[in-house]
C-alpha cells in the first residue's frame, strides 16, 4: 500500500472515532418519565425535557423556592411536561432573567433516585416576546383622529 492509502484510512478512522464520541453525548427530547427510566440505567446521562411551568390562576409559579439571601445558587419549581405528568426540578444556578415570564421552557439535566430532576441548564420559551402588538379598536380610532 502507498503511504498516502494509509494516511487517508488513518484520517477516515480518526473521523469515524470523532462522530462516535460526539453521538454518544447526545441528549434526547423525553417526558419526566422516561427521565427516570433512563436514570435507572445511567445515572450520568443528560436528557431533554420540554414541559410549561405550573403556575395558579394569578401567574404565579406554583411549589417555586427561591431565597437569594440564603442561597442565590437553588431555584426549585414544578413543571408540567407534553404528556402530563408534574415534576419537581431543582436548579443550582441563579435565577434565569424573565423566569416568571416564560411559559414553555426546555430543562437540561437528569433525575435522581429521589425523584426529583435536577436540570444544569434551562431554556426558555417566551412566545411574548415574539408576537407582534396588537392594535386595539381604541388605538385605531384615536390614529384616524389624528389624520
Amino acid at each position: 500500500m502507498k503511504k498516502k492509502h494509509i494516511v487517508g484510512l488513518i484520517l477516515i478512522a480518526i473521523a469515524i472515532g470523532i462522530i462516535l464520541i460526539t453521538t454518544g453525548d447526545a441528549s434526547t427530547y423525553v417526558g419526566f418519565d422516561e427521565a427516570e427510566r433512563i436514570s435507572q440505567q445511567d445515572p450520568s446521562q443528560k436528557v431533554h425535557v420540554v414541559g410549561k411551568l405550573k403556575k395558579d390562576e394569578a401567574g404565579k409559579i406554583v411549589g417555586m423556592i427561591f431565597n437569594p439571601a440564603l442561597d442565590a445558587n437553588r431555584l426549585e419549581f414544578i413543571v408540567e411536561d407534553s404528556l402530563g405528568r408534574e415534576n419537581q426540578v431543582v436548579y443550582s444556578a441563579p435565577k434565569p432573567q424573565d423566569f416568571e415570564k416564560s411559559e414553555k421552557i426546555v430543562l437540561v439535566g437528569s433525575m435522581k433516585p429521589d425523584k426529583i430532576f435536577y436540570c444544569d441548564k434551562i431554556l426558555l420559551k417566551c412566545p411574548s416576546k415574539y408576537q407582534e402588538g396588537k392594535i386595539s379598536a381604541d388605538s385605531s380610532a384615536s390614529l384616524e383622529a389624528k389624520k
